[in-house]
C-alpha cells in the first residue's frame, strides 16, 4: 500500500508571520504527517510550532515502541517538555505554545494524537467526518448545552483555545486509531483553524471528494483567500492508493 500526498502553508493576507509548520514524512512502514498551529507573541508562535514539528517527527522515528498511540504520546510530551524548557530559559519566548495534530498510517490503518483546535478528517467514500474534538471555549460551551453549532460558527470567542503544548507541564493527549479495509478508499485531512473558521465542513467534503490531489490545494486555498485569508492556513492531504 501507498500513500500520496500533498500539503500547503499559507502567511493568510492579514498577517505578517506564518507561526504553522508542518511535516509529513514518507517511511519505509508508512506515512508521518504533523500539523501545528503557533500561538505568543514576537514570533514565538513559529518557534513553537517549528520545534514541535522537529521534536515530534525525531522522537516518533527513534522510537522502538511497537504501540503507535503510545508512541505518538511520547514524541507529543518529549516536544510539550522542551517548549516548557526553552519558555523558561529564554524570555523572548515566554508564552509560546502551539497545536499539534499527529497522523501515522501504515498498512493496517490510522492513527493520531491531537492537541488544540487544529484538527484530523478522514473522507471515506465521499463522506467527510471529523476525527479530532476541539480543545476549545466554543467546543466545551457546545458540549454543555450553551451553544449549538450554528451559534458557535461566528462566536468572538472562537479562537480561545483551552489545551496547548507549551502550556501547562504535564499535558492530555487524545488518543485514537482507525482501522480499515486495505481496499477501501480512504483521504485524510489534516488543517489548523485557518482553514476550518473559513470554510465549513461541506464544502471542504465537495472538494475533498473529487480526490484530486493536483487540484484541490488550489481549489481550497483560492476560496480561503477569497474570503480574506484573515489567519495563516496550512492542511495536508493524504490518500491512500494501492
Amino acid at each position: 500500500m501507498n500513500y500520496l500526498y500533498t500539503c500547503l502553508s499559507k502567511i493568510g493576507l492579514t498577517r505578517s508571520d506564518n507561526e504553522d509548520s508542518i511535516g509529513v514524512f514518507k517511511l519505509d512502514y508508512g506515512l508521518l504527517a504533523i500539523v501545528c498551529d503557533g500561538l505568543g507573541g514576537n514570533q514565538a508562535g513559529e518557534v513553537a510550532s517549528r520545534l514541535t514539528v522537529e521534536t515530534v517527527s525525531n522522537n516518533f522515528l527513534q522510537s522502538d515502541e511497537p504501540n503507535y498511540l503510545e508512541r505518538i504520546k511520547d514524541a507529543v510530551i518529549n516536544a510539550n517538555d522542551l517548549l516548557i524548557k526553552k519558555s523558561i530559559a529564554e524570555p523572548e519566548l515566554k508564552g509560546m505554545a502551539t497545536t499539534v495534530e499527529v497522523l501515522f498510517l501504515n498498512e493496517e490503518g490510522a492513527y493520531w494524537g491531537h492537541v488544540g483546535d487544529s484538527r484530523i478528517y478522514s473522507v471515506m467514500n465521499g463522506k467527510l467526518k471529523q476525527l479530532t474534538k476541539d480543545h476549545s471555549l466554543v467546543q466545551k460551551l457546545i458540549d454543555e448545552g450553551f451553544l449549538t453549532h450554528k451559534e458557535a460558527e461566528n462566536h468572538p470567542n472562537k479562537n480561545i483555545i483551552m489545551r496547548a503544548l507549551g502550556d501547562e507541564k504535564e499535558i492530555d493527549v487524545d488518543l485514537s486509531k482507525l482501522k480499515f479495509n486495505s481496499k477501501e478508499d480512504a483521504l485524510f485531512f489534516m488543517c489548523t483553524d485557518g482553514v476550518t473558521n473559513v470554510l465549513k465542513d461541506d464544502e471542504i467534503e465537495q472538494v475533498l471528494s473529487k480526490n484530486e490531489l493536483s487540484v484541490s490545494p488550489d481549489m481550497l486555498s483560492g476560496i480561503i483567500e477569497e474570503r480574506g485569508a484573515p489567519d495563516n492556513f496550512s492542511f495536508v492531504i493524504i490518500s491512500k492508493s494501492e
